[in-house]
């Protein structure tokens, strides 16, 4: 039964100390919008895998390729802007600490800023993530148990400005692929509790800020 770390969008400077070495997990995973040097430490501190989603606060990790300790982008080497070890999920269908991530990193289109998509771009970018997921569970019978993003699916969560609505494709995502945990970031609570929502065989939980989850 897995243990992670889960975190988006708000550090906790008492995360940010030699004291979270106190927690035990097996994993951090976050959701989006947090500096990637925080995430590093953490996954350092820990002693722990790292997977996550870029938020649409965060660099721009598309086109980099990465084998073994070498980054590459546009056939060059360069410095990978990501957390140092971290794996990134965004698009891609990976296995982390016993425990199988389908992820869709960014926000709803709202300015020229990163890691932004239209509705159309994000169903496209989701249909390509089925088609990885399948593929994975027709080589080996896995199903995915968490799909981690960065919004909300829309009206499951989201908020009514156009920064902060959620995506339409996610319901149809959640159908086909029925993990056990949609994990997401982008809406900040303010204090107020957030109740886990329910679709399906799916439970949809807010983690902006941290929590520690289990994973049976």
């Amino acid at each position: 039964m897995p243990k992670a770390l889960v975190v988006s969008d708000e550090v906790d400077e008492r995360l940010w100390t030699g004291a979270v070495r106190a927690v035990a997990v097996d994993l951090v995973i976050g959701a989006g919008d947090l500096p990637y040097d925080y995430l590093a430490f953490l996954a350092s501190a820990l002693d722990a895998p790292c997977v996550f989603v870029p938020g649409n606060h965060d660099p721009d990790l598309s086109g980099y390729t990465r084998y073994g300790g070498l980054s590459m982008k546009d056939g060059f080497p360069t410095v990978w802007p990501g957390p140092a070890g971290g794996v990134n999920a965004d698009g891609r269908v990976v296995d982390v600490a016993g425990l199988r991530f389908a992820g869709l990193g960014g926000s709803v289109r709202y300015n020229d800023g990163p890691n932004q998509w239209t509705q159309r771009q994000q169903a496209r970018r989701a249909r390509g993530l089925v088609r990885r997921a399948r593929l994975k569970r027709w080589r080996d019978g896995r199903d995915v148990d968490v799909l981690l993003t960065h919004s909300p699916p829309l009206d499951l969560g989201d908020r009514p400005d156009p920064p902060h609505r959620g995506f339409a494709c996610l319901h149809r995502t959640i159908e086909v692929l029925r993990p056990k945990w949609l994990l997401h970031g982008h809406i900040h609570p303010h204090g107020e509790p957030v109740p886990d929502r329910v679709v399906g065989a799916t439970r949809i939980r807010n983690v902006v800020g941290h929590r520690i989850m289990e994973f049976s």
